[in-house]
């Protein structure tokens, strides 16, 4: 009896089997079926992929690697001006021939370091007293860096102050004081924040300020905290 049992088994395997590749079967016909119907749109929809995956690298090889190296040349050369003292060459944009950091913002404004140059741009700008244009070139920078992030918050507080809008100046050193990771830039922007807080009679605000160095940042701070706070109950 076990052996007929045994038997029976393979024969009901057997069948099941067969079924099985008769399922392929009617699967692959159907697939060249689907293939043979829909070959022209297919190799349309293939050509497009291949196309755009082509496209995507040749752009990066051929236009967006060579602009890289031309931003970084341009850079470059601002900076070594820059270094000497020369900041109106720095600044250049004036001439195709010097196009210093705004040229090279200009120019390059999609790339990482055309952006940086709007930064080292606004910065100049700054320093000439034209807290507006530096601002507006200031606020084109972005950078996956927090640090830089928050810098750029605080330089754009500094243009803003200049064109005696201190309350948006707090606001930005506030943003500057959340932008970063790195203990000492949180603690030099909420300083800083607390003073112009302070300057503005917004007491209570400042002293949310000067608490939050006397809990956090003191190894930095060197007591100063303890007397802002005092000062927010007089001013």
């Amino acid at each position: 009896m076990a052996k007929l049992g045994k038997n029976a088994q393979n024969e009901q395997e057997g069948k099941e089997t067969v079924e099985f590749f008769k399922d392929l079967d009617r699967e692959a016909l159907n697939t060249e079926r689907f293939l043979e119907k829909y070959s022209k749109q297919l190799g349309i929809v293939f050509g497009v992929l291949v196309l755009g995956v082509l496209g995507f690298f040749g752009y990066k090889q051929f236009i967006e690697a060579p602009k890289n190296v031309e931003a970084v040349k341009s850079f470059l050369s601002a900076q070594k001006k820059q270094t000497e003292g020369k900041d109106k060459e720095a600044l250049g944009g004036k001439s195709a021939a010097n196009p210093g950091f705004s040229g090279t913002y200009n120019e390059y404004s999609n790339t990482k370091i055309g952006k940086l140059s709007a930064y080292n741009a606004g910065l100049l700008k700054f320093k000439e007293g034209k807290f507006q244009e530096a601002y507006d070139l200031l606020d084109k920078f972005s950078s996956d860096n927090k640090t830089l992030v928050a810098m750029k918050f605080g330089a754009m507080a500094d243009a803003k102050s200049g064109l005696n809008k201190n309350d948006e100046a707090l606001s930005l050193l506030d943003k500057a004081t959340t932008a970063s990771d790195d203990p000492y830039t949180i603690y030099y922007f909420t300083r800083k924040a607390g003073i112009v807080a302070l300057g503005l009679k917004k007491n209570a605000e400042a002293k949310k300020y000067f608490s939050a160095i006397d809990e956090k940042y003191q190894d930095y701070d060197n007591g100063m905290s303890d007397s802002y706070i005092e000062m927010t109950k007089y001013f």
